[in-house]
């Protein structure tokens, strides 16, 4: 806090201007939209654990894929129903991608079925 709490209530009213802004735009997204921007969200990040990037040598950290990779096959899983095949179809490619990618990047492999996101989805060997 500052030594001028005018300042100080000025801020907090236009952070609390922007939250109600941003409830307001988020309530106009559609969502299939939200549920899609999340699933692309939760791919990117497991593609680059999973070493599919410009800097595998240092961003490649399986243990983090892993966990990247059960919540986005849980989220597609779930959400696909709600999303329609079109939007869903590109979502499982990418998710079956980046299952292989891990198995391939992981010295000691899953055994089939067991590998992330399986449970979810089925084996993908």
């Amino acid at each position: 806090m500052s030594d001028n709490p005018q300042q100080d209530a000025s801020i907090h009213e236009a952070e609390a201007q922007a939250a109600a802004q941003a409830a307001r735009d988020i309530a106009e997204v559609p969502a299939v939209e939200v549920i899609t921007a999340a699933a692309v969200n939760l791919l990117s990040a497991a593609a680059i654990k999973c070493g599919l990037a410009d800097d595998p040598e240092n961003q490649t950290d399986l243990d983090e894929a892993r966990k990247l990779i059960n919540a986005l096959a849980g989220l597609i899983t779930a959400g696909a129903p709600e999303i329609s095949d079109s939007h869903a179809r590109p979502l499982r490619d990418g998710l079956r991608s980046v299952q292989l990618a891990f198995r391939e990047a992981s010295a000691i492999p899953d055994a089939p079925g067991a590998g992330p996101g399986e449970k979810y989805t089925g084996s993908v060997i």
